[in-house]
């Protein structure tokens, strides 16, 4: 058997686990790497611990050499290594670095000479250079000769169908040029297109740019949203209309609130950075206090929508329909709805939930399990919140049974029954 290029991958969640079996299909010998006992037990069976990634990928993986583990001494003798880990927030709302650090920590005494390392892991611009070269240069090594460090922002969109992880193009930039030109030859025979930058704190700033871009957008319409709803008039129909220009404008959707492990968390690590050089970021601060106030605007539609009806909200029961963040995954992170079924709690509100993809939700001190679309039980809600877009969620059954639709959700399509109500 002819020998492959060995490469490593540290991080085998949502970003890790599909770009290590995207470097197998592009030829390399993958060792994965994660601390998670419990994850690599089960990706060494063959079971996917990712949505997007089916069991048989992996076990195919497995089959072809893919090597799950979670020991570092592993990695020795990589050409190199992707760090894909998570990059949360503390709960100052400042950058925590300590996984990627740690990550660091643990690759440096057995990255080999001349190794390349892309750290995919979202984080402030400067960081790859100021935080992880020091880590990995602590023995004397220099980056750009001994080493080659490079950052790489993940674009993963979980579940996406039309764009796989190696359609979507590479940003890719180095601490040193030399540094860029070795990270390209270890990703472009994974990747379709590599976009080069100048520098890794450029590459930073791309991913933060990206998410930002967002998150201000989202919050400039869910606003927009809440001033239309108070002028009585139907903010979907005008950004329809608002969409018939041919340029300078792009649709986004007013929606529950923010959600998952990018838009809510990224701007944070811009405007962090930004506040140690002196410099506000008065958009960014706006549109996160905008977004985190949707899922109060929510519950204060539903207090309204069933006063219009005689009803009070700490009589009522309300059902929330989708607990992950955005469709079709089981991902709860930052997700709007856990801050929804909080604040009806709070309203003494008798509170269920449907999820075909999280079975158990923990909010607060409370843990609830969901709730079939029985055409019974649907009948006996007094309103019923549509959150998320699941596919497998049968709209249909619910328009037809519930007396009292609110959907927030962030679709397009409309549903034209007079008992519904769109944020």
């Amino acid at each position: 058997m002819q020998n492959r290029t060995r490469v490593g991958v540290v991080g085998l969640g949502y970003v890790g686990l599909p770009l290590a079996l995207a470097m197998m299909d592009a030829g390399y010998e993958v060792v994965g790497v994660d601390t998670d006992v419990d994850k690599v037990k089960r990706l060494r069976a063959g079971k996917s611990t990712v949505e997007d990634v089916s069991d048989d990928a992996v076990t195919d993986a497995v089959e072809n050499g893919l090597q799950f583990t979670t020991e570092y001494q592993a990695l020795s003798g990589v050409n190199g290594v992707s760090i894909c880990v998570p990059t949360p927030l503390r709960k100052t709302d400042t950058p925590d670095l300590s996984y990627v650090i740690d990550a660091a920590e643990r690759l440096a005494p057995v990255l080999p000479e001349k190794g390349t390392v892309v750290l995919e892991s979202t984080v402030y611009p400067g960081a790859t250079e100021e935080a992880v070269s020091g880590v990995l240069t602590a023995n004397g090594a220099t980056v750009g000769e001994d080493i080659y460090l490079a950052f790489s922002p993940e674009r993963i969109d979980p579940g996406n169908e039309e764009y796989g992880p190696t359609d979507i193009p590479k940003v890719l930039g180095g601490v040193t040029a030399d540094c860029t030109d070795h990270a390209e030859a270890l990703y472009n025979p994974v990747f379709d297109d590599i976009v080069r930058v100048d520098s890794a704190t450029e590459a930073e700033l791309v991913k933060l740019l990206e998410n930002t871009f967002r998150a201000v957008n989202i919050g400039l319409i869910n606003e927009l949203a809440q001033i239309a709803n108070e002028l009585g008039v139907d903010i979907w129909n005008v950004i329809e209309a608002a969409k018939t220009k041919p340029f300078g404008f792009m649709a986004f959707y007013p929606g529950p609130g923010l959600g998952g492990h990018c838009i809510p968390i990224d701007p944070f690590y811009l405007s962090w950075k930004a506040g140690q050089q002196g410099v506000e970021t008065r958009f960014i601060d706006l549109a996160d206090t905008v977004n985190r106030e949707m899922p109060d605007h929510v519950v204060q539609r539903v207090v309204s929508l069933l006063n219009d009806r005689g009803t009070a909200l700490s009589t009522s029961s309300v059902l929330v329909v989708g607990a992950a963040y955005k469709p079709d995954v089981s991902d709860v992170r930052e997700s709007p709805a856990l801050d929804i079924i909080a604040e009806l709690t709070e309203w003494n509100a008798e509170v269920a939930y449907h999820d075909p993809y999280v079975p158990e939700l923990d909010v607060g001190k409370d843990t609830y399990s969901s709730v079939p679309l029985a055409s019974e039980r649907l009948e006996s809600f007094d309103c019923v919140v549509l959150v998320t877009d699941h596919t497998q969620i049968d709209i249909d059954r619910i328009v037809e049974n519930a007396s009292l639709v609110f959907d927030t959700r962030n679709a397009t399509e409309r549903i034209d029954a007079q008992h519904v109500v769109r944020l």
